[in-house]
């Protein structure tokens, strides 16, 4: 079935009936798709998720961004040097590169970006702690700007993409007495490719491409992107029959992609990705603050079950998928579901002897994290465990994510990276200067691991940080903060009149629409 959808209700019924009159020009490509989160923010300098990133990626342009290879690529800036010792890099900006208002992008604007994000000091503010400062970017002329690094950082590049630039002069007359948090919570000053239409918080996001922007579109652009937020299954496949859904997440049950699949409409497309499924285990609360705990549960993990039938992906022996070849440690012994070695585990820990009561936390309406969670639940209570679930939304789950009495012992959390380094993987979760995230909610604070974070950060050597990597993934798989569910492997049900979807090696970039086309007439 077509998506594309005629505007003008005279069109419509036009169209129905055969008329003459109605051309394509009249017509708008519009693509909806589901997502199983809320949007929580658009505010590029709060930034966190895959649903967040989403929105981002379209609304607004950073300086670079990242292909399917995992390769930079000029977006605003049009090309960029860095000096012989790293802390250097220059970025030349495009002559045509505008606004949405049609204002033009200008180094102003981007020092005037990085100042906020700095200043806010929320979602991918943590990437640039201790390498930007207030005035470490400057203008050398009104299209060129330098960033002037703190100190030696292999992977900074690679964090440029996670920058997003915004109208200065737009955002700084609507700062208010919060830098624009309120502003840009609801509205978009950007470059993007798109404008946001339409935002209900709880239930979609609608947004409308620019036809004027700087860019450019190819053959087949994509008028309108609709997101609709649920992760009830009925409800995908229901908008699917109807004709609605062009795409699924990412997150859908495999009873469902079938589904899907025996509509004929559908193409299934599986990619593998660097995104890692983990159990994460917060290692400052009871019971799991005990090592032997920690790892009593690993091995009450039936990994055959949940990757092969619950949720297929592929197999992951430690923190880093394989996807990130050269930094794999391949030599790490995959993990074993053995009930006996976790009671040996047991006996071991400081909660041996007695009952050990243990919250395993998913995301709520989310039919295979509850199929995972029972599951646990099964095995654990063999050994000694005393169960309880808990399901919560995901805007809750960021919220308890925060503090550490507040985080349950067990979560259910993808994570990917935000840009394409083992750093993005072992940073924002691992590092003691990025917890209190969702994607930190191991509670870590070793300090061990993070000098090898540190030393992996400090170094250009490629050889040197790969040693260092390896290193690092024996000392995580070592003291078992996290259950290494699968690395995920990115499925989703596509209208086959739609294509262009790529995964990228940096969180959502794959669905900026810009790379998709419509094929049908």
């Amino acid at each position: 079935m077509s998506k594309h959808r005629l505007l003008v209700s005279t069109a419509i019924a036009a169209f129905v009936a055969g008329s003459a009159g109605v051309s394509a020009a009249f017509a708008d490509t519009v693509v909806t798709m589901n997502t199983v989160q809320i949007f929580g923010t658009i505010d590029p300098a709060k930034i966190s998720d895959y649903t967040d990133y989403m929105a981002v990626v379209n609304l607004y342009d950073g300086l670079i961004s990242v292909d399917s290879s995992g390769n930079l690529i000029p977006e605003l800036a049009e090309s960029w040097t860095v000096s012989d010792d790293a802390k250097e890099v220059t970025f030349k900006l495009r002559a045509d590169a505008k606004f949405t208002d049609g204002s033009p992008v200008t180094a102003a604007d981007v020092i005037y970006s990085v100042e906020r994000l700095l200043k806010i000091n929320q979602g991918p503010a943590s990437l640039f702690a201790d390498v930007l400062k207030p005035g470490s970017v400057t203008a050398v002329d009104d299209k060129t700007v330098k960033f002037v690094l703190s100190k030696t950082f292999s992977p900074f590049l690679t964090t440029v993409p996670s920058i997003f630039i915004v109208n200065s002069k737009v955002v700084a007359a609507n700062a208010g007495s919060d830098d624009a948090q309120t502003f840009l919570g609801t509205k978009v000053a950007g470059a993007g490719a798109y404008t946001l239409k339409e935002w209900d918080r709880g239930a979609k996001m609608t947004i409308v491409r620019d036809k004027n922007y700087y860019k450019g579109f190819g053959e087949g652009p994509i008028d309108e992107v609709r997101w609709i937020i649920t992760n009830d299954e009925a409800t995908v496949r229901s908008l699917a029959a109807s004709g609605e859904l062009t795409m699924t997440s990412q997150f859908q049950s495999p009873e469902t992609y079938k589904a899907l699949e025996a509509m004929g409409r559908f193409n299934i497309l599986t990619q593998p990705t660097g995104n890692a499924f983990y159990l994460k285990l917060n290692t400052k609360i009871a019971p799991t603050d005990d090592v032997h705990i920690r790892r009593a549960i690993a091995l009450a993990t039936d990994y055959k079950t949940i990757r092969e039938v619950i949720f297929p992906g592929a197999d992951m022996n430690g923190p880093l998928p394989s996807a990130f070849a050269d930094f794999y440690a391949a030599d790490i012994k995959a993990p074993a579901f053995d009930i006996e070695a976790a009671k040996a585990e047991i006996a071991q820990s400081k909660y041996a002897g007695q009952p050990i009561d243990i919250t395993l936390a998913y995301v709520a309406g989310t039919k295979f994290e509850e199929e995972i969670s029972l599951l646990m639940q099964a095995n654990l209570e063999q050994i000694g465990f005393k169960v309880t679930q808990q399901a919560d939304p995901w805007n809750r789950i960021t919220e308890i994510a925060t503090k550490v009495e507040s985080t349950p012992a067990v979560n259910q959390i993808f994570f990917g990276p935000t840009y394409p380094s083992p750093d993005s993987m072992f940073y924002t979760q691992y590092h003691s200067n990025a917890a209190g995230t969702w994607a930190s909610m191991e509670w870590l604070q070793d300090p061990a691991v993070d000098k090898l974070i540190d030393d992996a950060r400090a170094t250009g050597d490629l050889k040197q940080q790969a040693e260092i990597y390896k290193e690092l993934q024996h000392k995580l798989v070592e003291i078992q903060p996290d259950v290494f569910l699968m690395a995920q492997n990115v499925q989703h049900a596509i209208d086959k009149c739609l294509t262009g979807y790529n995964a990228v090696p940096m969180q959502s970039v794959d669905y900026d629409f810009t790379r998709f086309t419509w094929t049908c007439k």
